[in-house]
């Protein structure tokens, strides 16, 4: 079991550049909140956005106008990163059972629906709430990304209701307040701008 959770934490962190840190938090807190997890949904929760990883003609485009729970969006990228860490788990020999258990809670991550997936669910949205919430605001300032303050702020509001589990909401909410704390101030930073110029 360790060998290939090991060797799936090399590949995001060789991959995914800045990005890693998420999912290898995502990791960190499934088995902090779920100590027993199944070895499917600690492969599944540190390998989630991996399609991110490696842009192509197929890969989906968000538009943040559409909101953070755009299901055609989730579902592309969800389906998109089963397929990308399915054919990683077969080149390192995972059994069939073990790549259709990791790619179907990859599927779900977004939207949990049953235990082991809510669990999934759960640790994306504690990592995101930890170390994510800087790099959406800073997308404010890009203006190319078509994200706001209010399609910001409904991405973190998404994150942290969409936890199933309550325990993990529990954690969570710290982390969300944060969130929004942080949000508050780049609203007045932007305004006292505005007002300037």
């Amino acid at each position: 079991m360790g060998e290939l959770i090991e060797l799936s934490r090399t590949w995001v962190g060789e991959n995914y550049g800045k990005s890693a840190e998420h999912l290898l938090k995502a990791e960190h807190w499934l088995r902090r909140i779920h100590p027993s997890a199944s070895q499917a949904m600690l492969l599944a929760t540190l390998t989630h956005d991996m399609e991110r990883a490696f842009p192509g003609p197929d890969s989906p485009k968000q538009d943040p106008s559409l909101g953070p729970d755009d299901p055609m969006y989730n579902q592309a990228h969800s389906e998109r990163s089963a397929r990308i860490v399915g054919d990683f788990l077969r080149e390192h020999q995972a059994s069939d059972s073990l790549v259709e258990d990791v790619a179907r809670l990859i599927c779900a991550h977004e939207v949990g629906g049953w235990p082991e997936a809510d669990w999934v669910q759960a640790a994306d949205s504690l990592s995101f709430l930890e170390v994510n919430v800087d790099f959406f605001l800073g997308m404010v300032d890009q203006h190319t990304g078509g994200w706001t303050l209010d399609t910001v702020r409904a991405k973190f509001d998404w994150m942290y209701y969409r936890i199933k589990i309550p325990e993990a909401r529990a954690l969570a909410a710290p982390l969300y307040e944060v969130a929004l704390q942080k949000l508050r101030k780049k609203e007045e930073e932007m305004t006292l701008l505005q007002e300037k110029e």
